[in-house]
This record gives C-alpha cells, structure tokens and sequence, in this order.
C-alpha cells in the first residue's frame, strides 16, 4: 500500500509551511497555556486533515494564504475537541502519550479546549474568512450533535443502522466533510463545486469510520484476537447493528446482555466477536465501507486530472486500507 509521505508529495511544502504556522497560531502571553499547546503539538498524529484541506484546495483552483487559514482552523477544533473528549471518556492516554486531562486535570483540560476553539474562531474573524467560518461552525454543531446522539442511544444498546450512519455522519464525516469543503472554499471555487467537495469528504469520513469500527472484530494485537474495545466500550458499530438484525430474538437478547453486562469477560466478548463473524457481519461492514469508497471516488472522476487529484484518490483508498 502507498505510504501517507508518498500521498503527500505534491504538497509537502506547503505542509511544512503550515506546521509553522499552526504552531505560531497557538501562541499565548500565559506560561501555562505555551506550556500544554507545546505538549499537544509533539503528539501530532498523521495530519490527514491539513492534507484534506491542501490537496481539496490544490485540485480545486490552487493553494492560496486562506488554505493555510483553513488547515490551521480545523486542526484547531480538531484539537479542542479531542481534549474535550478525553475529558467526556475520562481518558488517560491518547496516541500512546499522557492525555490533557491525565496530566493537568479535567478543569485545565476543558479551558484548553476553549482557548483553541476561541483561537480558531478568532482566526477566521481577523481575516474575515467568513465562508470557512461556516463551515467549520457547521461541522463543530454537527459533531456535538452526534456525540450526543451515540451517548443518547447507547443506553439502549439496540440502534437501527439509519440511526448509525446518521451518528458517524455528524460525529466523524462531518470534520472531513469541513475539510475538503474549507480548501475548495479557499480556492476561490463555485458554492457548487464547495458542496460537491463536502459530499466528497463526507463519503470519506464514513467509509473511514467504519475501517476503525472493522478494527475492534479484527485480530490486530500481539495474541491474534480482536481486542474487542468498542464491545468494553458498549459501542453499537455496524458489524454488531447487523448481526443483531441477523439472528433470533433469543440470540439477540444474549448479544445485548454481553455488551451490557458481561463486557468485560474476555470468554462472552469472544464469543461475540465470533458470532459477528459467523453471521456475516464483517463481509457485510467491509462492503458498506467500500460502498462509500466508491461514491468518493466516483465524486473525484468529475474533476480535471492533475497530481493533486491523483493523490486524493490515493488518501481515500489509504483510509479504507491502513491497519491502524
């Protein structure tokens, strides 16, 4: 498979330039803040977002200064909502380092993910992006939106996949969705060509949902055997929705009493896991993520060839394939 540094090529300097800047954009006068925004920036992950945002610009009309506005606005509320987050799940770890929450506590954490939003809402402001500042308040309403569909649903562990797909769409897509939105936008293209590019990076952001949900009924640690943690978690993902609508109420009902009472006993989540499997839920996820692979990439044949394009289509094919 391409590796992510190959994807990047044709717009490698201009991520540089935007680490920089992203870097510059989360400055403060108050020790304190300087001292956790420098810890967040050593843990940076793929920056597949600024690479959303880079090549959707690029294919679209050409990277100007408000891309560079764009990326740094949506890594700024990616940001803030990933601390909020480890707050909510009362996480201690995030990419194998120490959370916000974990090392300054919950009060810090939250007033961490308040300067950066701020941060990002004042940067669009002063330039008066005012297109990407709806998109990207768009995509923060909706992914609160979808938070609190998943907790609202999850107390009763028995959820319609309309019900998913409309909860990874807000909670998941719709960052990816702002992201090739927000590049287009800052290429100066048609609110016609904007929206095409939202749907676009919508379809990517659920058929990259659904990989990571493929991840937990999939053997990828050091035994051989799926780890289960969305099941610990009481997680409804899509291969557990459609193996519940698959068997006998019975069967149902023993499913349900595992992920609800019996989740941390390694034999009733094996057996789960393995009567995910024996029903066809794994084939039956793999092909609704390749499904809204293929909606992205048919999206993508609208557009001119170019290097840009080339490499967008390779990040999609990336997001369904990578192994973690």
């Amino acid at each position: 498979m391409i590796s992510l540094q190959e994807i990047k090529e044709p717009i490698i300097e201009h991520i540089g330039i935007f680490e920089q800047r992203f870097r510059e954009s989360m400055k403060s006068s108050v020790p304190l803040l300087d001292k956790i925004t420098h810890y967040i920036i050593k843990r940076k992950g793929k920056q597949m977002r600024p690479m959303f945002v880079f090549l959707s610009a690029g294919m679209c009309g050409g990277i100007s200064e408000s891309t560079y506005r764009a990326a740094s606005m949506i890594e700024l509320l990616h940001t803030a909502t990933l601390v909020h987050d480890d707050v909510v799940d009362d996480s201690n770890l995030r990419r194998g380092f120490f959370s916000i929450n974990a090392l300054w506590k919950n009060k810090i954490a939250v007033l961490i993910g308040d300067y950066l939003l701020s941060k990002g809402l004042l940067l669009s402001l002063e330039n008066d992006d005012f297109n990407l500042l709806k998109i990207v308040s768009n995509a923060t309403r909706e992914m609160s939106e979808g938070e609190l569909m998943q907790i609202e649903k999850a107390r009763r562990l028995d959820i319609k996949e309309s019900i998913y797909f409309e909860i990874i769409r807000k909670k998941t897509a719709s960052l990816i969705a702002s992201c090739c939105a927000c590049g287009a936008s800052s290429a100066g293209s048609s609110e016609e060509i904007v929206e095409k590019m939202r749907l676009f990076g919508e379809y990517v952001g659920i058929a990259f949902q659904i990989k990571d949900d493929l991840f937990d009924y999939e053997s990828r640690n050091q035994t051989g055997k799926p780890d289960g943690a969305d099941i610990k978690d009481r997680k409804m993902t899509l291969p557990l929705i459609f193996t519940l609508n698959a068997v006998s109420l019975s069967e149902k009902r023993r499913m349900i009493n595992t992920v609800k009472s019996y989740n941390d006993d390694p034999k009733r989540v094996a057996e789960l896991i393995e009567k995910v499997n024996l029903e066809g839920g794994i084939s039956y996820t793999k092909q609704k993520m390749l499904e809204y692979r293929q909606k992205a990439l048919n999206l993508l044949q609208e557009f001119p060839d170019s290097i840009h394009k080339k490499s967008l289509e390779q990040l999609v094919i990336y997001t369904t394939e990578r192994n973690k």
